[in-house]
């Protein structure tokens, strides 16, 4: 992963809340647009362009994509992820993500539809 990369996908607030969302685990397409508040377009567009860059990974699961933080050997990666979360996640809105995640998680547990059936059994393999 080139350093050039890193700092090119790290420059853009939405990408960093998407990162941000993905450290925790995969999330349906679906998922971060009801998160982030954005429409389908413009968060495919953002996760088209962090896979082209090597910072994410998606796999489809009948019809739906879901993504997660590709596994890196970057140390550099690494370093500024954890960064963000200190200097960058009050303002940036982190925990509202966060706790907006973990509540539509919670209520795909307990109320399962079409699309929990693409996101839970990622979500049980790394428990």
């Amino acid at each position: 992963m080139e350093v050039i990369n890193i700092y090119k996908c790290l420059c853009d607030e939405q990408r960093l809340r998407i990162l941000n969302l993905l450290k925790d685990g995969p999330l349906c397409v679906c998922h971060l647009m009801e998160i982030l508040g954005s429409d389908q377009v413009k968060i495919s567009k953002q996760l088209r362009y962090m896979k082209g860059m090597g910072l994410i990974a998606g796999e489809r699961v009948a019809q739906w994509m879901v993504y997660r933080v590709a596994e890196t050997d970057s140390p550099l990666l690494e370093e500024n992820l954890k960064c963000l979360q200190d200097c960058a996640a009050e303002r940036l809105g982190f925990a509202r993500d966060s706790a907006l995640r973990k509540s539509l998680l919670a209520k795909l547990k307990s109320e399962p539809n079409a699309c929990a059936s693409a996101i839970l059994p990622f979500l049980q393999a790394t428990s």
